[in-house]
């Protein structure tokens, strides 16, 4: 193992590190939170999770093992089911991220209609479609027998038998990313291109309100408007940059890998394994970041793992008792009615 691999290997055990507390972490606040749980995007956060989790516990350490080792690091039918679940997990994360883009679009520009556009309901057809979406590429892939270990990748993941590529094989590598991957680019370019839009009319329409503040308030310290005036360009900063992470960490983590799988379905084009799997490593970096793009860096989420780091802070200062418990009732009854 040359020193590109060492670092390919510890690389992908860091990221496996992050992904799995930072998903255990929404799941977490799923579970013990009502109010997350009766929201839309709550239900598209879960199924990306969920997702993000089995990629870390299932594909991440089997590429571990295949770069250290540099051979397959299973048999045949374990190596089957962990391609089987690439696939499937990949498409499936894939368009829960285009889901999320399009309830914020929904949100944002239809507020006032918002509760009647995207309910529950809504939410769970649009995760079943992503499953049986997923699902179907999967088990194609898996009847044709296009499921096995690949050297470039140093994983088990899409790869036709005996090396050769076919027409068939072809096809369904295009119509794979095809509806997969560029299918959630367009969306979240559509959707988010289209928030920050009014995100962007809504700040200067506020900006508007408080430059004629301003000049109305003519005694006013310089210092107190300067900082008003730094507010207006943070704030038309802020929501700039929450899309472009959004749409920027979707391309850098997916596209490299996406561009490699279409171009060596070209005979004259020979892939590196270094570069390969440099790009399997971007795409398990997506199953990290996700957790911190969507989810814990929120208030409602942060605020959640608070309150339980909180209750656990307190179960260890005062061990359960009769008369703790029944003060901590008393309290948290008394803070039920004040809230």
């Amino acid at each position: 193992m040359d020193f590109a691999e060492t670092v390919f290997a510890l690389f992908i055990a860091g990221v496996a590190v992050v992904s799995l507390l930072s998903n255990l972490l929404v799941l977490l606040c799923f579970i013990h939170s009502s109010e997350i749980r009766r929201q839309v995007p709550g239900v598209f956060t879960m199924n990306l999770s969920f997702c993000n989790l089995l990629i870390t516990v299932v594909n991440m350490p089997a590429t571990v093992v295949g770069v250290v080792r540099n051979q397959q690091p299973f048999g045949d039918r374990v190596c089957h089911a962990v391609s089987f679940l690439e696939t499937f997990l990949t498409a499936n994360a894939m368009l829960s991220m285009a889901a999320l883009s399009i309830d914020r679009w929904v949100a944002v520009v239809f507020p006032l209609s918002y509760s009647s556009k995207m309910r529950l309901r809504d939410a769970l057809v649009m995760v079943s479609y992503s499953w049986l979406h997923a699902l179907t590429f999967s088990l194609t892939a898996l009847l044709s027998s296009w499921l096995h270990y690949s050297h470039v990748y140093a994983s088990c993941t899409l790869q036709p038998g005996g090396g050769g590529g076919g027409v068939r094989f072809t096809v369904f590598t295009v119509v794979f990313h095809a509806t997969s991957f560029m299918l959630s680019l367009m969306i979240l370019c559509f959707t988010y291109l289209k928030v920050l839009k009014v995100a962007k009319f809504h700040c200067k329409r506020i900006d508007v309100i408080t430059m004629q503040t301003l000049f109305l308030l003519v005694d006013i310290h310089p210092s107190v408007k300067q900082r008003c005036l730094a507010e207006q360009k943070r704030r038309k900063q802020r929501a700039t940059k929450k899309i472009s992470i959004f749409i920027g960490s979707f391309i850098i983590c997916f596209a490299p890998y996406v561009i490699t799988r279409l171009a060596e379905l070209l005979p004259f084009v020979d892939v590196s394994p270094h570069w390969g799997v440099l790009s399997k490593c971007l795409t398990y970096s997506k199953a990290a970041s996700d957790p911190f793009a969507y989810s814990l860096l929120r208030q409602q989420y942060r605020k959640v793992l608070g309150g339980a780091a909180n209750r656990l802070l307190r179960r260890d200062l005062y061990p359960s008792s009769g008369h703790n418990s029944s003060m901590d009732t008393e309290n948290d009854y008394c803070l039920q009615r004040i809230s």
